[in-house]
């Protein structure tokens, strides 16, 4: 065979290689730049206190509904009773007050004549209370004359003491003389402190005086609306049974108090939502913690899928359904069955912190990934060796 044919058919078999290659490669779209997903879910407190026991570690596994971490309860076990006697509470107010519809019925025919009397003492008292006032203003400026008279004389005798105490030095008085002005200066600061009293005194009895002519003023304030109220006896009924229904209503939020707080004891038992492997855990017992903070994550193993980033021009061909091979990098490129189950709305990079703005000026055309969902066959993973985050090769046959 000439060297001319050896080379020809050399050629042949290549062309024949590169269109298979070109034909098998048509049928399906593959990429590396995918990883598995996973449903985590982060324990979060629900109520606040001290942690008294964690059940689980890090990596273990726990069925859904278990029991994770416990709060002390003891605060809230006191909050639960409080509603429950809140409520007993309200249950006796709104019992009493439909019993006072019908009362209200009968007490209004006679209200009006003893509503009047109510208004005529309570002015009286108003009176009284007012000439108290006048009264304990005169005792208070005549206190105040005293105590200004006294203050004078002790005044005096202090500068008598001081000009004697001179004087007794250089003999030029006798001690007794000197001994009766501090005598005379004592009394005066004792009767200057008496004044005083008299007038804190005074001014005590003003503020009860005017204390008192208040209450009388709110009691006649109070008898009057109590008249202007009986005289309207055909809507006191009606009156009474808006408080009726204000009482029902006061026991609708004592039971709605009493259920939140039995619901936060409850929450003081953190329970898994689902089952899952334990991750990031960060409590630890006797730790004291807030409502909302996160205590540990928890991944669910038995509901994984891939997310393949497949470049744009990868997609022209890709739909829902299509079938496809994912080969795990971590467990030896062992690969799982799957399908195509949707695509992401928008390419990855629109969801970037800082998404690119091509209207700038400073436009470069990149050819951009979309977020492909790949979801496994069931029964394949029994061991739930798919773990999120694990690298993988997806390849989707769409044709």
């Amino acid at each position: 065979m000439s060297r001319a044919r050896i080379i020809a058919a050399v050629v042949a078999v290549l062309v024949v290689i590169a269109a298979v290659i070109w034909l098998m490669s048509r049928g399906h779209e593959s990429t590396d730049d995918a990883q598995i997903d996973g449903h985590i879910t982060q324990i979060a407190a629900r109520v606040g206190g001290t942690v008294i026991k964690v059940a689980v570690d890090n990596n273990d596994k726990v069925a859904g509904g278990a029991v994770l971490v416990q709060i002390d309860p003891r605060d809230y076990s006191v909050a639960v009773d409080r509603a429950r006697a809140e409520l007993a509470d309200a249950e006796a107010q709104a019992a009493a007050a439909r019993t006072g519809v019908p009362i209200a019925q009968v007490e209004t025919r006679s209200g009006v004549s003893t509503a009047s009397g109510g208004v005529e003492e309570a002015e009286a008292g108003v009176g009284s209370a007012e000439q108290q006032i006048e009264a304990a203003k005169a005792n208070l400026a005549s206190a105040q004359a005293r105590q200004r008279e006294r203050e004078a004389t002790a005044t005096k005798a202090a500068h008598d003491v001081e000009r004697f105490r001179g004087l007794v030095q250089k003999d030029e008085i006798s001690q007794q003389q000197f001994d009766a002005a501090v005598a005379a200066s004592d009394a005066a600061k004792a009767n200057l402190d008496a004044a005083k009293s008299d007038v804190i005194a005074a001014q005590a009895a003003i503020a009860v005086a005017q204390q008192r002519a208040a209450q009388a003023r709110a009691t006649a304030a109070q008898a009057r609306a109590s008249l202007a109220t009986a005289r309207t006896a055909p809507q006191q009924l009606q009156v009474t049974q808006a408080r009726a229904a204000a009482a029902d209503a006061r026991v609708k939020q004592a039971q709605a108090a009493l259920e939140q707080a039995e619901f936060n004891l409850q929450y003081t038992n953190v329970k898994a939502p689902t089952a899952g492997v334990v991750s990031r855990k960060t409590v630890e017992v006797g730790q004291v913690i807030q409502a909302g903070q996160p205590l540990l994550a928890l991944v669910a193993l038995q509901d994984v899928w891939v997310t393949a980033n497949f470049k744009e021009t990868q997609l022209r061909d890709m739909r829902a359904g299509q079938r496809a091979v994912v080969e795990v990098d971590g467990l030896g490129g062992k690969e799982f069955k799957g399908h195509v189950d949707s695509i992401a709305a928008a390419t990855g990079a629109k969801f970037s912190l800082l998404p690119p703005e091509n209207a700038t000026g400073n436009y470069v055309k990149v050819v951009q990934r979309v977020p492909v969902k790949i979801v496994f066959e069931p029964g394949q993973d029994p061991n739930q060796l798919l773990r999120p985050g694990m690298s993988v090769t997806p390849t989707v046959y769409v044709k």
